[in-house]
């Protein structure tokens, strides 16, 4: 696993990281360029950096994982995240980088500021709470990740291994802004994507074939066959079928995500982004879950079913191309570290110190802060998780979960419902937020271990909804929304 060839591949993707990050500070002079890519994107940036940032290790160690585990009840991950990709590029994507330019938002707060005429600054306060806290420890859990890994692939050691990773994620994030993190996710997802569509077919290749495949999971476990896996139709089953299913729906407005579609090069860009965006998350999915079922066949009685990928990657290739899938899987976890690193920074420097404190302050003097935010935030990662590392995968249970669940449904009804209310669209931030963590810490083992994702969903949209019903909409709502349908081309 330490060959030369394999050393090689890794020096060679980091000397990468670090180029695009050199190139990305030219647009990291002003806070639109460091924390918005100057809305310059393109389509194939955008669509293959969300879905990678979206992804991160979880894609091809867990998710390979649970195609080892459970087989064909995998797939009910891809339906719900097929479904959320695919909702979110065709009906929250244009509407909210419509609504972004108008009011010239770079942040998700600052859009929900103006959409809700908010000179309290409480989406702001509530925003940073929630995003700080769970930001990190995903991003501990994260570079807990990168330490493994290097120390895996080459021997580095726990703590080398996170010192190496961090050192050059806050080198590309931290010098070139949010354009070096999406131009690395981009670089990061087609890895993913070529490593997750060639793997599932040498695979099956190896085991002689769909139909030796199929056979050979039948003899295995014949459950691995079925939809409902080995839990059937019960409430269980049913269960983990709708958790599985609701996966998808942080797609739909988890803030790191929303930030690839404000920082759009313009609506047409979008329009093209999507299908690309669609037909990556269906090879990312379903490339993961067939190599984790080939992998049932051909390396059976794992202790360890999130080993799968690297035991593959080495059984099945020559040295440069386990290398290359090596690099993949530091690939997925730097892709969600960065994001998460800037979601957090502009949420500091943005959301609380310029727009609170100082909105007279100069570009430069924000933009060389949100650096060192930045630094800061990466730092505090590195001691959780240094000294805490099982706090940090307790943690990271929920940390996607509480995202999404804060800030998904408040920005659907603040899309598409004019009625919405200020009071409406805080209450539902938080009660998404609080249901998520107390649905884990005191609830979801008594409910059949139901995944934190719905129920903090419902929550959040029952409680936006409940609320803006019995206060007042900001004044001129409508027309706004019928403008921006307009000019989107949706009446």
């Amino acid at each position: 696993m330490t060959s030369p060839v394999i050393i090689g591949v890794l020096v060679a993707y980091l000397l990468i990281l670090l180029v695009i990050g050199i190139w990305g500070s030219k647009e990291s002079h002003d806070l639109e360029g460091y924390f918005a890519a100057g809305k310059k994107l393109p389509s194939w940036v955008l669509a293959f950096s969300s879905n990678a940032t979206g992804e991160s290790a979880w894609l091809l160690l867990g998710l390979t994982g649970t195609g080892y585990a459970l087989g064909m009840h995998a797939l009910w991950i891809v339906m719900g995240e097929v479904i959320g990709v695919a909702i979110a590029w065709a009906f929250v994507a244009q509407p909210f980088k419509a609504y972004t330019d108008r009011f010239g938002s770079i942040t998700v707060p600052d859009y929900l500021e103006d959409r809700f005429h908010d000179r309290a600054h409480a989406f702001r306060v509530v925003s940073a709470v929630i995003i700080l806290s769970m930001v990190a420890f995903y991003v501990a859990a994260q570079l807990t990740a990168t330490g493994k890994a290097f120390d895996s692939f080459l021997g580095t050691g726990y703590q080398t291994g996170v010192y190496i990773g961090l050192g050059v994620i806050l080198f590309y994030t931290g010098v070139g802004g949010f354009k070096a993190v999406a131009y690395s996710d981009f670089v990061q997802g087609v890895l993913m994507f070529g490593c997750l569509l060639t793997l599932p077919f040498v695979g099956i290749a190896a085991v002689g074939g769909w139909g030796a495949f199929v056979e050979g999971l039948r003899a295995a476990d014949p459950a691995l066959l079925l939809p409902g896996g080995g839990l059937g139709f019960t409430p269980v089953g049913i269960a983990s079928a709708l958790g599985f299913l609701g996966v998808g729906l942080a797609f739909l407005g988890a803030p790191q995500l929303l930030g690839r579609f404000l920082a759009a090069r313009d609506q047409r860009e979008i329009v093209k982004a999507g299908p690309i965006a669609v037909i990556c998350i269906i090879v990312f999915d379903m490339g993961a879950i067939f190599a984790g079922m080939a992998g049932r066949i051909l390396y059976p009685g794992l202790a360890d079913p999130e080993t799968i990928l690297p035991e593959m990657a080495a059984g099945l290739f020559p040295a440069l191309f386990t290398g290359i899938f090596l690099v993949v899987v530091l690939a997925a976890i730097m892709s969600t570290a960065d994001s998460l690193l800037i979601l957090a920074s502009s949420s500091v420097v943005r959301d609380i110190y310029q727009k609170i404190f100082r909105p007279d302050a100069p570009q430069r003097t924000l933009t060389r802060l949100g650096k060192i935010v930045t630094v800061v935030l990466g730092v505090t990662g590195l001691l959780i998780a240094l000294t805490a590392e099982r706090v940090i995968f307790w943690f990271v249970l929920f940390a996607w979960s509480g995202l999404a669940c804060a800030f998904a449904p408040v920005v659907l009804c603040s899309l598409f419902w004019a009625r919405t209310t200020r009071v409406g669209a805080i209450t539902g931030m938080i009660a998404g937020f609080v249901v998520t963590i107390g649905w884990v810490v005191w609830f979801k083992d008594g409910f059949y271990d139901l995944y934190e994702m719905l129920p903090g969903f419902a929550a959040g949209l029952l409680a936006t909804i409940g609320v803006s019903l019995l206060t007042q909409p900001p004044e001129g709502a409508s027309e706004e929304m019928a403008e921006i349908r307009a000019e989107i081309g949706r009446r």
